[in-house]
């Protein structure tokens, strides 16, 4: 399969467009802004449409606009950007539309700045907007995986009629690597039950809503939703397991800051230090049986992230709090190093 070397953002805009993405409405902002310019370069070549719009805010509303219609959409833009499009994801959830958001991080809160981060995992797995409604979150770790999980969220999305986030980061974002495309079928799912796209007498009307009047059908329909999330958080977890066989300590990390804690994790095997590494793939749902299995043979969990400790409490209710889980982070944009992980599982080494 032929292979190319591309930035992590035009990786995943290529991918986007080869999965059937035919709108991308955006706005810049940086570490993504190469995505949209490059929206902006191969959309119409590919019988797409590019649109900058004014605001983020008025991006997100083109997406459920476009959705409703059946067609594969998507936006992108990086953390205070996404928090803007944080109501318009609501309503998307809640018209049951699939689309896909792409969240390149940068530091924050506030404008913060445009190094890497990992800060926005409670607003992409707790809080991306009001009400009860959650988002398949993927946490790509290469240039490859963003290619490979741009189009895994939009086959997801269509199947389950859900938005689906890609959570990725400016390190990721920025880097070039070596990336193959895989073949893609983009037509896999029949969307002529629900999408307003237009009826000319043949069929009943489709309406896309989110308002619901009576409570009762409010409820019915938000139940009705969880069943579909119950199922998904049965048959899509997805994480890797590196040498957590033997494991006395197991290192959680994901995204970016996941390289970091492999590399140390083999330096500390290197040392004699059973040091193994849990990675989920997805975020929501988490990967619960993974980590169980990973952290069979664990004494203690060490969470490493870009925050000040935003995944810890996932990982102690996956575990039902039967080990101690103990952090590590750095924040506002420094990526922590395998040197400084080292010393981490070095001083927890000692006291087991």
């Amino acid at each position: 399969m032929e292979r190319n070397l591309m930035k992590g953002n035009e990786a995943l805009a290529e991918a986007a467009i080869r999965a059937g993405c035919k709108c991308f409405f955006g706005y810049p902002i940086t570490p993504q802004t190469e995505l949209a310019a490059y929206m902006a370069k191969r959309m119409h070549k590919a019988g797409g449409v590019f649109l900058q719009a004014e605001s983020e805010i008025a991006a997100v509303n083109m997406v459920l606009g476009a959705a409703s219609t059946g067609v594969r959409a998507m936006t992108s833009s990086s953390s205070p950007g996404v928090s803007l499009k944080s109501e318009g994801v609501s309503y998307i959830a809640g018209s049951d539309l699939p689309a896909v958001i792409i969240n390149v991080q940068r530091g924050g809160p506030g404008l913060g700045g445009i190094q890497p981060s990992q800060a926005d995992y409670w607003q992409a797995t707790k809080a991306l907007g009001h009400g009860d409604f959650q988002l398949i979150v993927y946490a790509p770790a290469s240039v490859q995986e963003m290619v490979d999980f741009v189009v895994k969220a939009f086959d997801r999305a269509d199947k389950y009629r859900m938005p689906a986030m890609i959570l990725a980061d400016g390190l990721l974002g920025q880097m070039m690597e070596p990336v193959s495309f895989p073949e893609i079928n983009a037509d896999a799912y029949d969307k002529s039950s629900w999408a307003a796209d237009g009826h000319k007498f043949k069929r009943e009307h489709h309406i896309i809503n989110s308002l619901y009047l009576k409570p009762d059908e409010l409820e019915n329909s938000i139940v009705e939703r969880y069943k579909r999330y119950d199922i998904i958080k049965e048959t899509e977890t997805d994480a890797e397991l590196y040498l957590t066989e033997d494991c006395d300590i197991l290192l959680c990390a994901f995204g970016a800051t996941a390289r970091v804690v492999k590399s140390a994790v083999n330096d500390a095997r290197a040392l004699g230090i059973k040091a193994g590494l849990f990675r989920p793939k997805t975020l929501w749902p988490f990967p619960v049986k993974e980590i169980n299995e990973a952290a069979k043979t664990a004494k203690t969990l060490l969470s490493v992230e870009m925050s000040m400790g935003q995944m810890v409490d996932d990982i102690r209710l996956a575990i039902n709090c039967s080990r101690p889980v103990e952090f590590y982070g750095r924040t506002g944009g420094v990526i922590p190093t395998p040197a400084e992980v080292l010393e981490q599982i070095k001083r927890i080494g000692g006291t087991l």
